[in-house]
């Protein structure tokens, strides 16, 4: 039995408005999920579900097989680390993150013990005699982790924790976030918009659109085996190239070039003449020059960025439009013709029609 199961989870609000369709989710004890997807998707509206502090419309939610639905946040054993730190001010480092099991009415000589343990995991242990006024948005953001982690808690549920940090705060943070999830143990539920936290932090990831679900697996699994044209975009940076075009003998026409994929379709190639299709490639996945088993490229370098382990490389082949990612020491000239190949193992082809992948 998962530890946490949805059983087809809907959120309907009263105007009528369906948040979240039909979510279903089995997460085991210990493991690490992140959901992930654009602005109003309803990733967060899931998790304050799973929180309880967002009433389920339909569907069932179980905690260790007993029916959750209609226990409170308390009972649920659940922490929440909202985007916003939620730190009260007046209080100093040790007291916010003592505050929960101040009101347990848990014996100060615990309490000192549990919130220097605490401190200790978080490198807080130098800062507990100050206000948060006093500390950067990441140590704030420690603080904010701490409250929750202190309670021993089943469940952690992270509402895009790092949102408000700036970039390097946001790398040093993540991999404090892991390091926490393997200390603690703890089942840890994140909820982001950025595909790069979802890959470095996530056992497994669920990503969403429009309140649906759109496929469920591993990092790797959604970078090398997309289910759709939306996750294959989603997830990589920068994101998958589509050239969408319709299947005229067996090929699809890239700027002045013609692509043959009926090798790629095998059986299905007669199903798909005449239709339309969508041709994706990850940027890197490109190699420079004419290679064997591979489809050859001639466009134009419309712009470069140079990024220091590599450049991005932004062409045109007619209408068509992509983005390569090279060895910075072969970064051609602006406006200069280039000639590439996609090798036949790294093309991906999409239904032009369902975007589902063929």
């Amino acid at each position: 039995m998962a530890y946490l199961t949805l059983k087809d989870i809907n959120k309907i609000y009263p105007n009528g408005y369906h948040a979240v369709h039909n979510f279903n989710l089995e997460i085991e004890k210990n493991e690490f999920i992140v959901f992930v997807g654009p602005s109003g998707c309803g990733k967060s509206t899931t998790l304050r579900m799973i929180a309880g502090l967002e009433e389920i419309s339909n569907g069932e939610f179980l905690i260790n097989g007993k029916r959750a639905n209609e226990m409170g946040p308390r009972e649920r054993e659940i922490a929440m680390v909202f985007q916003s730190y939620a730190l009260y001010p007046q209080m100093t480092v040790f007291d916010n993150i003592a505050f929960g099991l101040t009101l347990q009415g848990v014996d100060e000589e615990v309490i000192e013990q549990k919130v220097k343990k605490t401190a200790a995991i978080l490198g807080l242990t130098d800062y507990l005699d100050r206000l948060p006024r006093a500390l950067s948005g990441g140590q704030r953001q420690r603080v904010a982790i701490g409250r929750a982690i202190i309670r021993k808690v089943g469940v952690f549920l992270m509402d895009e924790p790092l949102s408000n940090l700036d970039a390097k705060q946001r790398v040093t943070m993540r991999s404090e976030i892991a390091q926490i999830h393997r200390e603690t143990g703890a089942t840890t539920i994140y909820v982001t918009h950025d595909q790069t936290e979802a890959m470095t932090l996530a056992d497994r990831i669920v990503v969403m659109k429009e309140g649906y679900v759109q496929q469920v697996g591993t990092p790797y699994e959604l970078y090398y085996q997309p289910a759709n044209v939306f996750v294959a975009g989603f997830i990589g940076e920068p994101p998958m190239n589509f050239i969408r075009g319709t299947v005229t003998g067996g090929k699809v026409k890239f700027g002045d070039n013609m692509l043959d994929v009926a090798k790629k379709l095998g059986d299905k190639a007669a199903k798909y003449e005449g239709k339309p299709i969508v041709f994706g490639f990850r940027p890197e996945s490109i190699v420079l020059g004419k290679q064997p088993d591979a489809h050859v490229v001639k466009a134009s370098v419309e712009l470069t960025e140079m990024l220091g382990d590599n450049t991005n490389v932004y062409i045109t082949a007619g209408e068509d439009k992509a983005i390569l990612k090279v060895d910075p020491h072969d970064t051609p000239e602006t406006d200069a013709p280039i000639e590439f190949s996609i090798p036949n193992k790294e093309v991906y082809l999409f239904d032009g029609e369902t975007e589902m992948v063929i």
